[in-house]
């Protein structure tokens, strides 16, 4: 067969046709892998249940196909080849979705994971299952019986259901491992059989802290086992904060750390971004499957939502999951997509998809978001009092904030500036004109692990009005210490989201936090910003709001009474263009 030298190119989201009856628009947590038997040139693509397309309906109501199969040649043009399963298994609940397939070849077979969202066995509750095909694309014989079975969380007894959700398997030193779980339980590893068709419990390892990460997908490169992982909720339509996160280990079992060293274990939990949204239409990337093409370049799946066409149609909340593809690139020894530019949206240069092939496609990084002239009279060092420009509101108690002779000190209230709870006080200046930086160094007196102090927060807020605005705070989550990056408008349409957030890096006892705003084509565009040192800065995602010349910077510490922020000092800068 002859191949084209040099590829094409190819937009994003990937063209996948039915057969005679339009396309595929939604191919969540996409899994794939290249023909593994002689003369199968082909790669293969496995997708969540969910319906193909807008129009994928009977009597009205919506297929829900039991984990749809793809084939492309190219890497770019995909074709629908049917469904895995025509009936759910035994074992599984009849009602059950068979979500995030893992593709993997094994022992002369080709082994088809998935997670069951709910079984027929006592006491319910999900488990991963399996099932085995001589060929990529069936016919599949699922192998009777979980291969991680349902079993309580760590937190809470064992009968108790965790979320055994999202397999990815791998081979190290001829051991193969199962990794699995979501936010209730955490993510964890097991020993698999050789067969690949069972787990030992008494082998499970914890991989990550409950309340954090979702969706692993495991890859190896120089000499470290890298584990991806997705933040955040999946399918909250236009305002969805999905994110993929890294961590590293020379052990597969772990322990995994991010660029900085911290732990996915910890309460301020670890991870390094690998991709979030970047101010396009795309928001939501994760749940990834990686793989590497025919010239040696690393290329990533995932799936995202297109905000401006983010539900099934006349399905408000039934979000809709395309999937995309961009090349991954290792830039210092991490992850990160299109070299830190993430999602692309214009046409770009397609993988080298058969032998032979070479990829034109070449390492771009962007350009980095740097300060330039401090805006003085919209600083504030806080040394014994807080500057004239500020200004509150809902002003709290006199006793409830005061400025030392080094920081600006608020403490927590129990209440809150979310969606119709806005009875949270914001201290508030205004936003200068252009492109800006706003930068605060922070404290917030929670222990660093333990549970429970949901949602006490302390942070910054871009603010237009209390339903509309951007904000940046290191928070509480369960047993978790997390920065969440958030974005809240108002009016939306009739059953739309008005609160959506993502989460960024690692905070600290003390995390350093900015918010760099820009316009283009009269669109503003949020970034966050992490540091532990203020010197070394994780960049997070983008939101875009149209808050106008009216916006404020502010901050806030809210969500629960008892303790303190301390804020060091508020800088704002002109942006260096």
């Amino acid at each position: 067969m002859n191949w084209q030298a040099t590829t094409k190119k190819y937009t994003n989201p990937l063209s996948i046709k039915i057969p005679d009856d339009g396309l595929v628009e939604s191919c969540a947590d996409p899994t794939i892998i290249r023909g593994q038997t002689s003369g199968d040139h082909y790669w293969y693509m496995y997708c969540t249940t969910d319906p193909l397309n807008d129009n994928d309906k009977t009597a009205g109501d919506f297929n829900f196909h039991l984990i749809p199969m793809l084939r492309s040649s190219d890497l770019v043009h995909w074709t629908y080849q049917g469904d895995a399963f025509s009936t759910r298994p035994a074992w599984v609940a009849s009602t059950a979705g068979l979500w995030a397939p893992e593709i993997k070849f094994l022992n002369g077979q080709y082994y088809l994971y998935y997670a069951a969202s709910d079984t027929a066995l006592p006491g319910g509750g999900s488990a991963i299952g399996v099932a085995t095909s001589n060929g990529p694309l069936g016919p599949w014989v699922d192998s009777g019986a979980p291969v991680v079975e349902p079993h309580g969380a760590d937190c809470c007894g064992p009968d108790s259901r965790r979320w055994v959700f999202d397999p990815d398997v791998v081979e190290d030193n001829g051991q193969l491992y199962i990794f699995y779980g979501s936010y209730f339980g955490g993510i964890s590893v097991r020993e698999l059989s050789a067969d690949g068709l069972h787990s030992d419990p008494a082998s499970q390892v914890p991989i990550t802290i409950a309340n954090r990460y979702e969706g692993t997908e495991l890859v190896q490169q120089d000499g470290y086992w890298y584990l991806f992982a997705s933040a955040t909720n999946c399918c909250n339509g236009p305002l969805t904060g999905y994110s993929i996160f890294a961590g590293r280990s020379e052990n597969v079992l772990g322990p995994y750390v991010d660029r900085e060293g911290n732990s996915l274990l910890q309460g301020r939990v670890g991870g390094t971004p690998v991709i979030s949204m970047n101010g396009n239409r795309w928001v939501g990337p994760g749940h990834n499957s990686v793989f590497e093409d025919l010239d040696g370049q690393f290329w990533t799946v995932y799936h995202a939502v297109d905000q401006n066409d983010p539900y099934f149609a006349g399905a408000v909340g039934f979000t809709k999951r395309p999937v995309l593809m961009d090349p991954l690139d290792w830039v210092d020894g991490w992850p990160t997509v299109r070299g830190g530019l993430w999602t692309s949206d214009r046409a770009q240069f397609a993988p080298a998809a058969q032998p032979g092939m070479k990829s034109k496609y070449h390492l771009k990084t962007p350009h980095p978001d740097q300060p330039d002239e401090l805006i003085a009279s919209l600083s504030d060092e806080f040394n014994g009092v807080l500057g004239t420009q500020w200004s509150w509101v809902r002003q709290p108690a006199a006793d409830a904030y005061s400025v030392s002779s080094e920081t600006f000190d608020f403490e927590t209230q129990a209440a809150d500036l979310y969606v119709d709870s806005n009875n949270a006080s914001v201290l508030l200046e205004s936003a200068p004109r252009g492109n800006y930086i706003v930068e605060t160094k922070v404290k917030l007196d929670l222990p660093p692990e333990g549970c429970c102090f949901n949602y006490v927060q302390a942070g910054l807020v871009i603010y237009g009005n209390d339903d509309n605005f951007i904000k940046l705070a290191p928070v509480s989550i369960w047993e978790t210490r997390q920065t969440e990056y958030a974005k809240e408008l108002s009016p939306v349409p009739d059953g739309y989201p008005r609160y959506g957030n993502t989460v960024a890096a690692t905070p600290g006892e003390w995390t350093y936090l900015r918010i760099v705003k820009q316009s283009h084509a009269g669109k503003e565009f949020y970034t966050a910003y992490t540091s532990l040192d203020g010197v070394n800065w994780e960049r997070g995602g983008t939101w875009t709001h149209q808050l106008g010349s009216n916006a404020h910077i502010g901050m806030v510490s809210m969500g629960g009474s008892g303790f303190t922020a301390n804020f060091d000092y508020i800088h704002v800068y002109s942006l260096d263009d």
